[in-house]
Order: C-alpha cells, then sequence, then structure tokens
C-alpha cells in the first residue's frame, strides 16, 4: 500500500532524507532515494526536511469523496486533536462543518480511548507485566517490530484509539458502514491496512486534506450550526494528542494510579534511546506513554502551519478538557462485546552482514585505505563511514554518497585535465581575468600556470572574442585564429558558462596543419603554373601546325583547279572536230 509517494525527478541527491531519517530507511538507487516500506516506520521527517518536496503524501481524498457521492453511509473518527488544531467557537461547529460535507455521523476517536484507557488500567491493576509501553501510536509500534522485536513482551497487547473506535462503530452500525479516520497522522494509513484488523478503517484523512475539501465547498467551521456530538463524553481521553495525556488519563482512572511509575517519552530520538536502554535491562516496574512526534500527536507529520504551537495547545487543552475518565458502566457493554486486544511481531529485517573483508574492500573504493581516512562526517547520511560501507554491501547506498571522496576525485580530475590534456583550456571571468589555464599554455605563449592566473586576458593574447561570448552569451565554434607573435595556429571553442558567469575556451594546436595546408596550397599554384605553360605551348605547336596545314591546302587547291580547267579546255575541242 502507497503512502509516501516519491517523484524521483525532482531528488537532486542531496541525502538529506537518509540524515534525517533515525531508522535509515533511505536507499539510494541509481542516484535517487527510495523508501523501504519493510524498514520504514512512518514517522514523516523525510517528507517535513525535503527540501525539494519530492516526497508526498498520498491523499484519500477522492475515495472518501467517492463513497460519500455513491450514497454510502460514512461515519468519520475525529481526533482529538482537532481540538487544537481546527479553528471554531464551539466544538459543535466542526460538527456541522463536517455533516456539510455529506459524513452521516461525525464521532469523536477519543470515543475509543476511553476503552484504551480502560484497557490499560487493567493492565497495571494486574501487575503481570515487567514494563507497559503504550501502543496508541503505530511509528512507535513499528520501531519496536522492526528494531527492537525483544522488547515486544513490553508493550500493551492493546489496539489504538483508532482501531479500538473503528470495531466500535462497524459493531454498532453494521459493517457496510465506512469508518474515515481523521487526524494529522501519517502511520494511521499503514495501520487501517494492517491485516491484523483490516476492515475497520477504510480510508485516512489528515487536516490538510479537510482544509482543502472545506474551501472547496466554500465551508468555513466558524459560521457552521453548532451540532452537538452523538458520542458519549469522552471527558479525560480528549487529552491523548498532547504529551503525558496518556498518563492523564490512566492516573485519572482508580485502577491506574497505583503500582508502576509513569512517564512520557516522545520524538524519535528519545524513542530510541529509551529502546536502547530497555535492551540493556535498566528499566524495569514502569508505564510507559511513547510518541513519534515530538510535542505529541498535536505535532504530527502533516502539520505544516509552522505558527502552531503545541505548547499552547497542550496548556489550552488542559485546561478545557475535564480530568474525569469515563465511567466503568459507560464501557463494560462495550468491552464484554468488543475484543480490544492486539497481538505484536517481530518483523526485524534480515539484512546479510558483510564480512570485515568486505567491508574493508568497499572503503578502499572510497580512498579509506588506513583508519585515519575515515572522516565519519556523516554528510552521505551515515553516521560512520563503515555503516556506509555496509550499506552499499547491502545495496542501500552507493559510492558516490561519500562528498569528501567524491570531491577529491572531481578535484584530482580537474587537475588531471588542466595538466595533461594536449590542449590550451582557458577560463576568465567577466574582466577577463585568467582563473584557470592549462599546463601545456606554457609552451605556446611562454607563461606558466602560476603566472598566468595573475594576468588579465589582454595581456596574453586578444580577448575581443572572449568579451563577445560574456556579452552576448552566445558561442564560437571552430574558429580559426592565427597568433603571428606566438607562431601559433589555433582552431577555438569559446562558451559561456551560465551557472559560474564565467567564459570557457579551447584552444586546439592547428599550426601544423595549417603549415602542411599552405606547403599544399603553393605546390597546386606550382602545379598551375606547369599546366599553364604546357597549355601555352601546345596552342603554339597547334597554331604551327594549323599554318603548314593552310599553305598546302591553298597549293593543292590551286593545283587541282588547274587540272579541272586543263581537262575541260580538252573537252571543247574535241567537239569542234
Amino acid at each position: 500500500m502507497g503512502i509516501i509517494d516519491f517523484k524521483a525527478t525532482k531528488c537532486k541527491h542531496c541525502y538529506k532524507c537518509i540524515r534525517n531519517c533515525e531508522v535509515k530507511a533511505v536507499m539510494i538507487k541509481d542516484e535517487r532515494a527510495e523508501i523501504m516500506p519493510d524498514k520504514c516506520v512512518l514517522c514523516g521527517k523525510c517528507m517535513q526536511v525535503c527540501p525539494q518536496s519530492a516526497k508526498t503524501l498520498i491523499s484519500d481524498l477522492d475515495l472518501v469523496k467517492g463513497y460519500i457521492e455513491a450514497g454510502i453511509p460514512t461515519v468519520i473518527s475525529l481526533a482529538p486533536s482537532y481540538m487544537g488544531l481546527l479553528t471554531y467557537k464551539t466544538i459543535g461547529q466542526v460538527n456541522g462543518a463536517l455533516r456539510k460535507l455529506g459524513f452521516a455521523d461525525v464521532r469523536e476517536t477519543s470515543e475509543g480511548a476511553a476503552v484504551v484507557t480502560a484497557e490499560y488500567s487493567r493492565l497495571l491493576m494486574e501487575g503481570e507485566m515487567e514494563n507497559i509501553i503504550t501502543t496508541c501510536c503505530p511509528s512507535v509500534n513499528d520501531l519496536i517490530e522492526i528494531y527492537y522485536p525483544q522488547l515486544i513482551p513490553h508493550m500493551a497487547p492493546v489496539v489504538s484509539p483508532m482501531i479500538a473506535h473503528g470495531k466500535m462503530i462497524k459493531e454498532e452500525l453494521g459493517t457496510e458502514v465506512k469508518v474515515v479516520f481523521l487526524g494529522p497522522c501519517i502511520a494511521k494509513k499503514k495501520e487501517a491496512g494492517d491485516p491484523r484488523h483490516d476492515g475497520y478503517i477504510d480510508a485516512v484523512l489528515n487536516f490538510n486534506d479537510i482544509s482543502r475539501w472545506l474551501s472547496e465547498e466554500e465551508i468555513t467551521i466558524e459560521d457552521c450550526e453548532d451540532i452537538p456530538f452523538t458520542n458519549k463524553n469522552p471527558r479525560v481521553n480528549r487529552l491523548y494528542p498532547v504529551t503525558n495525556g496518556v498518563v492523564n488519563s490512566v492516573l485519572a482512572t482508580e485502577e491506574g494510579r497505583d503500582g508502576y511509575r509513569k512517564f512520557y517519552v516522545h520524538g524519535c530520538r528519545n524513542c530510541i534511546d529509551l529502546c536502547e536502554s530497555m535492551m540493556r535491562g535498566g528499566i524495569k516496574g514502569c508505564f510507559i506513554e511513547m510518541n513519534m512526534c515530538s510535542g505529541g500527536c498535536i505535532k504530527g507529520p502533516t502539520v505544516e502551519d509552522e505558527s502552531v504551537s503545541r505548547f499552547k495547545i497542550k496548556l489550552d487543552m488542559e485546561d478545557a478538557i475535564e480530568k474525569e475518565p469515563v465511567p466503568w458502566e459507560e464501557l463494560d457493554p462495550v468491552m464484554e462485546r468488543i475484543s480490544f486486544g492486539k497481538r505484536f511481531l517481530d518483523r526485524s529485517p534480515r539484512d546479510v552482514l558483510p564480512t570485515e573483508a568486505q567491508i574493508q574492500q568497499i572503503l578502499k573504493l572510497t580512498g579509506k585505505i588506513r583508519p585515519e581516512d575515515e572522516l565519519n562526517c556523516g554528510a552521505c547520511g551515515y553516521s560512520t563511514c563503515r555503516e556506509k560501507a555496509i550499506a552499499v554491501f547491502q545495496k542501500k547506498a552507493e559510492l558516490n554518497m561519500c562528498i569528501p571522496f567524491m570531491h577529491e576525485k572531481a578535484e584530482s580530475l580537474s587537475n588531471l585535465v588542466m595538466e595533461t590534456s594536449p590542449n590550451i583550456v582557458l577560463i576568465v571571468d567577466k574582466d577577463m581575468k585568467i582563473l584557470e589555464y592549462s599546463a601545456v599554455g606554457e609552451r605556446y605563449f611562454g607563461k606558466t600556470r602560476q603566472e598566468a592566473l595573475t594576468m588579465y586576458l589582454y595581456e596574453l593574447i586578444d580577448p575581443s572574442d572572449f568579451q563577445w561570448v560574456y556579452q552576448t552569451h552566445q558561442k564560437i565554434h571552430g574558429k580559426k585564429v592565427t597568433y603571428g607573435e606566438y607562431h601559433i595556429s589555433t582552431l577555438q571553442n569559446i562558451i559561456y558558462i551560465d551557472k559560474e558567469d564565467v567564459v570557457l575556451a579551447t584552444f586546439i594546436d592547428i599550426t601544423k596543419e595549417e603549415e602542411q595546408a599552405r606547403q599544399e596550397y603553393e605546390k597546386k599554384l606550382e602545379t598551375i603554373d606547369l599546366a599553364q605553360k604546357v597549355i601555352h605551348k601546345q596552342m603554339m605547336v597547334a597554331q604551327e601546325i594549323a599554318g603548314l596545314l593552310g599553305e598546302t591546302t591553298a597549293e593543292t587547291k590551286t593545283t587541282l583547279t588547274k587540272l579541272c580547267k586543263s581537262l575541260l579546255d580538252e573537252g571543247s575541242e574535241s567537239e569542234v572536230k
């Protein structure tokens, strides 16, 4: 089931998501970041920190609209964080606004929280568990199931308030009714599709979705009718979304006041630290409220408004919400009909670990031959070079993620080009100050690289073409330029580099080719001259031959004419006789 949509075209291989992912559930493949679903706890941090917005949450809004447009009875389960994240005059106006969108009923998820609190109180009263970790936060549940499965015995075997509420609504109104959860959490989408309780929640929306929908329908909550909620007052259980809210809800019950020591932890790093501590066996006899989001659900990953103060919301909600528990007589009938238990599973990844030799081999590929070469700078997103090498072995990371190595490689390649290129390479700024000058230039212009880098281009050659390229941002390609004072002919390519605001030129030495071309041209001229002399001589001969032929022809003509006349004269004399 897709939850976070990834736009590969926007990912700029900055590795910020990896650096901010506490469980390293982001892999780099073909220089693009990808989320590993089997390792992700859906804390949403990668979405929040991505500078290119390459990761976005897939919305169920169209699905929910489809339910309503099709006439399917649809009930919304409203997370108690609405009290701090929506603007209204009375809470009944929230009910009125959501009903205007077409929901058949609007119920508070705190109904489900009330039975969860009762289950926690029962566990506290029984006192059989070494520690009790609350299981309201699906991200915390994923963290433990995937990364700390040894702590599963410490997890309260109870569903979250969302699943509990879905069960209650389906049991009351029928399985054909669609239940939509509305809250600030990303992980709820995954929890809703978990096969262990699939079918109780049909869609998940966040407050951004609902705000967009209300805006499309031109509905303002503060202008809506005050319609009381149909659910019974959940009382203290509305405090679940603020830090220490679950503990306060439990403490409000008589059963939850004794026995275990109680404290809360919020924020991914703090949750991981607590798990590490529990793994070492340093904590016993505690009831622990764990929340992945720093500040509780009211600062969930979809809460984008920076003006939202979790401190103010916490204070306001604690002032407004009564601290009384829901009476047992209201919960007993529900808890007798419905099971709110949950079995947690070991879902730890089975990644193959490299040998020490394989780690060393990967480290050497990025220039880390000695221990002191391992900078452990964290630029790639991993805390140490060894961690990153292991990730490379497991195909979660790529070698070129090492920023210092790539910088050194780029620098060395640049130096290699400047030192070994057979062509002259010049880079100048807008003032025609020489910024780069290849070593081969000394052979042609008589200036070392160190000398050239202190000069302006006009001190070396005519800068006219460079200035034209800089001013017009057009390029010159394949232009032949001869520098007589340096006895060199060049073929020049000059371009403007917008990103750096500089002009780059490469000069190819074509002096030999030009000399060869000149010599070949002179040979052609000699050949043409010789051919012209031959032609002239031939013409003279032809003229002499023509003259001789003319004289001979005239003599022949005279002789033949005389012969013909003589014959004619002889014929006339015979006729007279």
